[in-house]
């Protein structure tokens, strides 16, 4: 997106055919974990994709989008991939094994229409490369930091919400994070995870192409090329290739799905290596999509 003159307005809200979610829906799927780019203001959902901006709402039960008018036309293409519209969810989640699994039927049914983003592969990297150790509020703050930082300007201002204060930016490519020092990483509150960021874009920057080609390969080679990088593992690589590559059968492991698989399933003092397998063996080629609803029932009702 280019700058355009501080007086734009973004264009009319449009209804998005094909998916009803509820508010809690929604919430989780654009803020639960997935991406770190939306902020919700007065249940108005602003956020943020590669060079797409846009706004989300619910108008009684219908979903709607609008976005700065300048870049509608480009919103109405990137925005229906980014949600997966491209899917049909409604047969994927019937191909879970709900019927022989009630903790997963439980799930499903708490989160109806909770689906997987379909994210920028770089971006996805950068955001699940600041996610060690951090909650999700931590690792928005870093995000937005290196956003308005080092990120060229969506818009000038925020004219389609004037309570979000933060001039909104998007992230910064690892060919201009190549360029950006350590020290300075580190003053986006980063802390260690600036190394990794500064070496993976030092390495990716000697390696024209590699991301793309990574994207597209199948998950096997595309994790292994993944561990390559520098503070990139087994979680971090198949957060990226589910949430950024659209490969279903990863099965991202973090302490919620350790705590879910203990619970629920029996595996306790199973290392996330053993956990991931079985989540890959249970859950077959879907088993992502069925880890996004075991980590959205675990934060909201694990203490039952």
């Amino acid at each position: 997106m280019k700058n355009q003159p501080s007086d734009f307005i973004p264009s009319t809200w449009k209804p998005l055919a094909g998916w009803n979610p509820t508010p809690a829906v929604l919430s989780e799927t654009v803020d639960g974990g997935q991406s770190f780019r939306w902020q919700c203001t007065d249940e108005i959902w602003t956020g943020h994709w590669g060079d797409s901006l846009a706004q989300l709402r619910l108008n009684d039960s219908t979903l709607e989008w609008r976005a700065p008018k300048h870049c509608a036309t480009q919103v109405a293409t990137t925005l229906p991939r980014y949600l997966g519209f491209d899917l049909d969810w409604s047969a994927l989640n019937d191909s879970l094994p709900w019927r022989s699994d009630p903790h997963l039927a439980q799930c499903i049914a708490a989160f109806p229409g909770l689906r997987i983003l379909r994210q920028p592969f770089g971006d996805t990297l950068l955001g699940f490369l600041c996610s060690a150790t951090k909650q999700i509020v931590q690792i928005k703050q870093m995000i937005a930091l290196l956003a308005e930082r080092h990120g060229l300007p969506l818009t000038p201002h925020s004219t389609l919400n004037p309570e979000l204060s933060a001039i909104l930016h998007r992230l910064p490519t690892w060919a201009e994070l190549a360029h950006v020092s350590e020290a300075d990483l580190r003053a986006c509150l980063l802390g260690f995870r600036a190394r990794y960021i500064h070496n993976t874009a030092k390495f990716i920057a000697a390696r024209p192409g590699w991301l793309e080609e990574t994207e597209h390969l199948p998950y096997a080679a595309a994790k292994a090329r993944l561990l390559e990088l520098p503070g990139v593992g087994e979680k971090v690589a198949d957060c990226v290739l589910l949430f950024g590559a659209g490969k279903l059968e990863a099965f991202p492991v973090d302490t919620w799905i350790l705590k879910a698989l203990a619970r629920r399933y029996g595996l306790d003092e199973w290392k996330p290596a053993q956990v991931a397998h079985f989540g890959r063996t249970h859950f077959g080629p879907l088993a992502g999509l069925a880890q996004q609803y075991l980590f959205s029932w675990e934060r909201k009702f694990g203490t039952r």
